[in-house]
C-alpha cells in the first residue's frame, strides 16, 4: 500500500511538472499557480487545524503578513524578491509565536475569538499605516522575479509555474515529516485525549505554540510569492473570502490529511474559475462550494481521500462475479 501511495505520489509530481510544456495558454498556468497558492495555505492551515485540534481563525494573518513583509522589503527597500518572500516566512512564524502566547491555554470558542480578533487587527493596522502599506488601495507594481537576465514576466509564467510547484512540493514534504514524526503524532494525542497527553509528560501549551510556528512559515511563504507573482498587495489578503475559500478546501479534503487539502485546492480552484463561465454562476459559486463541502462532511466526514479510500476498499471486498456461460440450458462453469 505505501509503494502505492509513492508510487501515486511521484506520478502526480511528473504530470505537474510536464502540464506547462504542453499547456502553453499562460491562463491556464496561472490557475495552476494560484491553485498551488491555496494548497500551500490550506494544507498548513489544517496542520493546526486538523491535525491538533486548534480552532485556528487567523491562519490568513500569516498568509497577508507575508504579503506585506514581501511587498514592502521589495519595493520600499529594494530588497531582491527572493529573498523578501524567504523573509516573509520568518516573519509569519514571529507573529504566530505572538498569536499563540494568549492561544496556548485556551479552548474552543475563546480560540476562534482571539485569532479571528487578531486577524481583523492586522487588517485595520494595515489600513491605518497607509503611508507605509498603501492603506485601502493596498502596493502595486511591485518588482518581478529574475534570474540574471532571464524576467519571469516574458515566458507566459512557465518560471512563477515552476516556482510555485517547488514550494509546494517542499511545503508538503515539510508537513508529511511532522505529521509522521513523534512530534506529529504527539499532536494527535493533544487533539483527541489532552487529560492523557499530559498525564504522559506532553506540554499542551508548548506543542500549540510550536504547531502555529510551523504552519505560519509556508503559509508566509506563500503569501510572499503571491504579492510577487501579481506584484499587488492588498489588504483583501486578510478578508473573509479568502479565508472562508481555504477553510473549504480544508474541510473538503479532508482534516486529518496532509495531501487532502492539496488535491481539493485544485479541485476547487479550477472549479469556481470554470462556474464563473457560466451566465448566473458568478455569485452563486459559493453558494455550490458550501452544499459540497456539507455533502462531503456527511458522507466522508475525512474528506475526499476518504471517500476515495472507501470506495477503494469497497471495490476490493467486492468485485464484480465472474459470469457463467450457459449452452443448451446447462453451466459450463465460470468465464
Amino acid at each position: 500500500m505505501q509503494r502505492n501511495v509513492i508510487f501515486g505520489l511521484g506520478l502526480a509530481v511528473v504530470v505537474l511538472a510536464l502540464i506547462p510544456l504542453a499547456v502553453q495558454d499562460g491562463y491556464w498556468r496561472h490557475l495552476f499557480i494560484v491553485a498551488f497558492i491555496y494548497a500551500i495555505i490550506a494544507s498548513n492551515w489544517n496542520l493546526s487545524l486538523g491535525h491538533t485540534g486548534i480552532f485556528n481563525f487567523g491562519h490568513l494573518t500569516f498568509f497577508g503578513i507575508g504579503v506585506y513583509t514581501t511587498a514592502i522589503l521589495s519595493k520600499t527597500f529594494a530588497i531582491s524578491p527572493w529573498i523578501s518572500i524567504i523573509a516573509a516566512g520568518g516573519v509569519a512564524a514571529l507573529s504566530a509565536l505572538l498569536m499563540a502566547a494568549p492561544v496556548a491555554r485556551l479552548k474552543g470558542i475563546y480560540v476562534v475569538l482571539v485569532t479571528f480578533a487578531v486577524n481583523q487587527l492586522m487588517m485595520q493596522l494595515v489600513l491605518s499605516q497607509a503611508g507605509v502599506t498603501g492603506g485601502a488601495d493596498g502596493m502595486v507594481r511591485l518588482p518581478f522575479l529574475s534570474v540574471g537576465d532571464y524576467s519571469f514576466l516574458k515566458d507566459y509564467k512557465l518560471g512563477y509555474y515552476y516556482v510555485g510547484l517547488f514550494l509546494l512540493l517542499c511545503s508538503s514534504t515539510f508537513l508529511l515529516y511532522v505529521t509522521n514524526s513523534p512530534f506529529g503524532k504527539s499532536l494527535k494525542a493533544v487533539r483527541d485525549a489532552e487529560d492523557y497527553a499530559t498525564a504522559r509528560g506532553i506540554s499542551v501549551a508548548r506543542q500549540r505554540v510550536v504547531v502555529l510556528i510551523l504552519s505560519a512559515i509556508f503559509t508566509g511563504i506563500a503569501g510572499g510569492f503571491y504579492t510577487i507573482y501579481l506584484r499587488v498587495a492588498s489588504p483583501e489578503v486578510f478578508g473573509f473570502g479568502t479565508m472562508s475559500l481555504a477553510l473549504s478546501m480544508v474541510l473538503i479534503g479532508g482534516v486529518n490529511s496532509v495531501l487532502g487539502p492539496v488535491a481539493a485546492a485544485l479541485v476547487l480552484t479550477f472549479a469556481t474559475e470554470a462556474m464563473t463561465a457560466i451566465q448566473g454562476f458568478d455569485d452563486a459559486r459559493y453558494i455550490v462550494i458550501a452544499v459540497a463541502m456539507i455533502l462531503v462532511l456527511r458522507i466522508a466526514p475525512g474528506g475526499l481521500l476518504q471517500l476515495f479510500e472507501r470506495l477503494a476498499i469497497q471495490s476490493r471486498q467486492n468485485p464484480i462475479a465472474p459470469k457463467e456461460a450457459i449452452v443448451d440450458g446447462r453451466r459450463l462453469g465460470k468465464l
